[in-house]
């Protein structure tokens, strides 16, 4: 019998994606001087889990952290890492669209992540998750957002024109947005930039508040 006939299921399950184990580090670090404390955290788009499992279980902040996706594979992929979460702040995964008008699996929380799903979905996702915040985000909470974005004044980087159009190959309603129109769009819902960190392979963490 082969090795893999011992492997326990859920390890068959587990999706994974290079990205994740390169950025999750960076990604931390660039919570940890921003996230409220403590932090009730509802993910969208959680893709594979890796994010999920690893910074649940790294900052210390965190006392809750929902994952979510619309995509099956991906919604089981999470459920597999999360076996491997050695604390309780990690919840199984669960259904979520922004697209769709119905409450968030997480009643209450105070801060929503959005790791690279602004650039591989349609615009009107990015529209959803910020109405999202606008209805449910308590008030001082935090969007956190990651990936690359293109900046007024900034020449784009080579690597980031490539991947935008392997992007937009792949579908036309895809593509790196203009941070510029990402703030405004955050403006329009009651959120306010708050910073905007330089991160590794041409990405940045924007981060915005919800005020009052």
């Amino acid at each position: 019998m082969s090795q893999s006939s011992y492997m326990q299921p859920h390890l068959a399950k587990r999706l994974s994606a290079p990205a994740a184990l390169r950025n999750r580090e960076p990604i931390r670090q660039a919570l940890a001087a921003h996230l409220p404390s403590p932090a009730s955290v509802l993910e969208i788009a959680s893709g594979t889990g890796e994010h999920a499992l690893y910074l649940s279980d790294n900052l210390a902040q965190v006392t809750c952290w929902q994952p979510t996706d619309i995509d099956s594979a991906a919604l089981e992929s999470i459920n597999a890492w999360q076996a491997d979460a050695t604390t309780k702040t990690l919840l199984s995964a669960a259904f979520f669209d922004v697209l769709a008008d119905t409450p968030p699996p997480l009643a209450t929380f105070n801060t929503l992540i959005a790791i690279n799903m602004v650039h591989i979905a349609p615009w009107t996702a990015t529209e959803g998750l910020m109405r999202l915040a606008n209805r449910h985000l308590s008030v001082g909470g935090i969007v956190y957002l990651y990936g690359p974005y293109w900046q007024s004044g900034v020449e784009p980087a080579p690597s980031n024109l490539a991947f935008d159009a392997s992007l937009r190959e792949r579908n036309p309603l895809w593509g790196i947005r203009h941070l510029d129109e990402v703030v405004e769009l955050a403006r329009c819902h009651q959120l306010h930039l708050k910073t905007c960190i330089d991160m590794p392979a041409n990405n940045l963490s924007v981060i915005f508040i919800r005020k009052d």
